[in-house]
């Protein structure tokens, strides 16, 4: 599992062309083959600043979607809109949710922290 979070920072009169273009643009990048789970987040002390985050099954997929056309139309309708250059980060899954949880229950059960 791969996790992709990129931080885009827009021109203020930007940005609500920015979210209708995402709300038309989100339901296609979700569907795409090895897409898990896709999110918008808007920055509370800077709302010019929105952040995806999308799980990838693998490497190759999340390259398989930037090799796309759907990523190419997304990428040139969003890439105007910028006031800054957006940062990329993924990241491998090293402690998923589903073993955090599954060790909580558990220690709940038993009475230890």
């Amino acid at each position: 599992m791969l996790v992709r979070i990129v931080r885009m920072t827009f021109a203020s009169d930007k940005v609500d062309r920015f979210l209708a273009h995402f709300d038309r643009a989100a339901p296609h990048i979700r569907s795409f083959p090895g897409c898990h789970h896709l999110e918008l987040w808007r920055d509370i002390d800077s709302p010019t600043a929105c952040t995806t985050y999308s799980q990838w099954e693998s490497p190759e997929a999340l390259d398989e979607y930037r090799d796309s056309d759907l990523f190419r139309r997304t990428w040139s309708t969003v890439k105007p809109l910028f006031a800054d250059r957006p940062r990329a980060q993924s990241y491998a899954v090293a402690r998923p949710a589903r073993t955090i949880d599954d060790a909580a229950r558990q220690a709940s059960g038993s009475g230890n922290t």
